[in-house]
C-alpha cells in the first residue's frame, strides 16, 4: 500500500472498533477536564457492580497532529467486558497546539481523571506512537506542581518517540516549529531522572512492533536500556508480526498478545 492507502487504512481501522466500543460500553462524552475547546475525554465504562474496577487512559498517535479521541475508544471492546474503564483523552494537535501545550493537557487529564474516579482500584497508561510520548511524559512528570500524586501501576508505551531531536529536520516538524530547547524538555529520554522519582512502583512496558521502521525500533530499544539501567521496573516486548498501525489496531481484540498481557497486568486475565 501507499503512504497515505496505509494512513486511510489505519484511521478506517481505530474508527470502527472505537463505534464498536461505542455500542458495546455506556459512554460518557466529551467529559471536560480543562477549560480549552479540546480539553475533553471519552469514558467508556463496563456494566460491573464491582467497586475493584481498573482504569486505563489511552493517549492516541498521530504524529501530534492527526487523529482524535474520536477514533481513541477501540481498546475498550476487549475491555470492558473483563470491567476495565477506558478513557480516551483528546488535546490540541498541531497546529492549534504546540508540544508544550499537548504535553501539560494530558497531565491535567490524567489529575482530572484521578479526582473524578477516586475508586479505581488502579490507574494504568496506554500510548501509541506520539501518544506513547506523550504518556512516557506524564510518568515523568514533577507533581509538585498539581494538586495531587497520581499513582500510576503500569504503563504501555507502544511504537513511541522519546527522544524528538531527530525529527526536528523533518516534515512533522512544520506544523509543531520546535526548537532544540522544546524537543529536549519534552524527550522522555533525557527525563529519565524524574521518571525515577515519580514512576518508581510503575511497572512500564515498551512495545515495538517487528515491522517499525529502524528509527521506532531504535527509540524503543534506547530508552528500554535508560529505563532499565537506571533500575526502574520495565520489560520490552518485541511483537512479531506487527508493523507500526497493526501493532495497536489489535487491541480491539481480546486475544491479542498486548491485550492479555495488559489484562494480566491488571489481574483481569
Amino acid at each position: 500500500m501507499s503512504a497515505d492507502d496505509v494512513i486511510k487504512a489505519h484511521v478506517k481501522a481505530v474508527k470502527e472498533g472505537t463505534e464498536r466500543a461505542r455500542g458495546l460500553a455506556q459512554t460518557l462524552l466529551n467529559v471536560p477536564y480543562g477549560e480549552g475547546d479540546g480539553e475533553k475525554l471519552d469514558v467508556y465504562i463496563p456494566s460491573t457492580q464491582s467497586l475493584d474496577v481498573p482504569l486505563v487512559i489511552y493517549i492516541h498517535g498521530g504524529y501530534w497532529q492527526f487523529l482524535s479521541k474520536e477514533e481513541s475508544g477501540f481498546m475498550a471492546v476487549p475491555l470492558v467486558d473483563k470491567g476495565v474503564v477506558v478513557v480516551a483523552v483528546g488535546y490540541d494537535i498541531a497546529p492549534k497546539g504546540n508540544m508544550d501545550l499537548m504535553v501539560s493537557q494530558v497531565r491535567k487529564s490524567v489529575v482530572s481523571v484521578v479526582q473524578q474516579y477516586s475508586h479505581i482500584s488502579g490507574l494504568y497508561l496506554c500510548g501509541h506512537s506520539a501518544g506513547a510520548h506523550l504518556a512516557a511524559m506524564v510518568l515523568s512528570t514533577d507533581w509538585s506542581e498539581y494538586s495531587i500524586t497520581p499513582q500510576i501501576k503500569g504503563a504501555f508505551l507502544v511504537s513511541g518517540i522519546y527522544d524528538l531531536l531527530p525529527i526536528l529536520s523533518t516534515y512533522v516538524n512544520e506544523p509543531l516549529k520546535m526548537t532544540e530547547e522544546v524537543a529536549l524538555r519534552n524527550s522522555p529520554s533525557k527525563l529519565v531522572p524524574q521518571l525515577k522519582l515519580s514512576s518508581s512502583s510503575c511497572h512500564i512496558v515498551v512495545a515495538v512492533a517487528e515491522n517499525d521502521s529502524p528509527e521506532f525500533r531504535k527509540q524503543s530499544e534506547d530508552y528500554f536500556k535508560t529505563v532499565e539501567a537506571s533500575g526502574l521496573n520495565v520489560s520490552m516486548e518485541d511483537v512479531a508480526n506487527t508493523d507500526h498501525f497493526s501493532i495497536i489496531e489489535q487491541l480491539v481484540d481480546g486475544e491479542y498478545h498486548l491485550t492479555k498481557l495488559l489484562l494480566k497486568m491488571m489481574g483481569k486475565s
